[in-house]
């Protein structure tokens, strides 16, 4: 059974752990915000400056989750109460994922940095607009289905990860790696590949705080 109907009860509390609870919101929302951001900057251009200034933000991102592990330290500290460890667990595993979500988004800033060209996936590769596309409808249903405590959204995503996701950046992946796929030269392909794979990692981790929803502790990140 998943734990998350009770975990969601904590953010009407006033206590470190429902704190803890909404950092991971802001969280999360500082993700996706950086996320847009990227794939904006990666198809349009923009000057080096505002490219870096961005991936700082990162820096915010990792904060929360050092705020988030000391206020659940904390709260079990004090509390000397564990009856509801379960919860502070499943709220420590969740920011792991959205700060790799940040890394990620860092990564797709340094391919707009460093890459010379934009890359613009609609006249790249269908596979690859059709991942893009996904990714970005996953982090707008992901805050969906954690607002609502909707399963049924969460199964959904779940269960849709790896036919959406990917095997579609599979396909890229291992189509250039068979000298069945190329994007031109050697660097505009080899910053394509990247960039399917980051997507797919974003999917994987925003699967991953989905699953939350519908998993027990022990199968957050997996298919039940």
């Amino acid at each position: 059974m998943s734990l998350f109907k009770d975990v969601i009860n904590l953010w009407k509390a006033d206590d470190l752990l429902s704190q803890a609870w909404n950092d991971s919101h802001e969280m999360l929302n500082l993700s996706h915000e950086i996320f847009q951001q990227a794939l904006i900057y990666l198809k349009k251009g923009e000057n080096i400056k505002t490219l870096k200034a961005l991936k700082k933000r990162d820096r915010e991102i990792n904060e929360f989750q050092r705020d988030v592990r000391r206020k659940v330290l904390t709260h079990y500290a004090v509390k000397q109460d564990t009856t509801d460890l379960a919860n502070g667990l499943v709220l420590i595993n969740m920011v792991v994922d959205i700060e790799r979500i940040g890394d990620y988004c860092k990564n797709i800033l340094d391919l707009a940095i460093n890459h010379p060209q934009t890359i613009d996936s609609n006249e790249i590769s269908e596979d690859l607009a059709m991942i893009e596309s996904e990714v970005q409808t996953r982090f707008e249903k992901t805050f969906q289905a954690i607002q609502s405590q909707d399963a049924e959204i969460a199964k959904s995503l779940v269960e849709g990860y790896k036919e959406l996701v990917t095997s579609k950046s599979d396909d890229i992946v291992n189509g250039v790696l068979r000298d069945e796929v190329s994007f031109g030269g050697e660097s505009r392909t080899a910053a394509i590949v990247l960039y399917a794979r980051y997507l797919k990692r974003i999917g994987a981790h925003l699967k991953n705080i989905t699953s939350t929803l519908v998993n027990p502790f022990d199968a957050i990140g997996y298919k039940e």
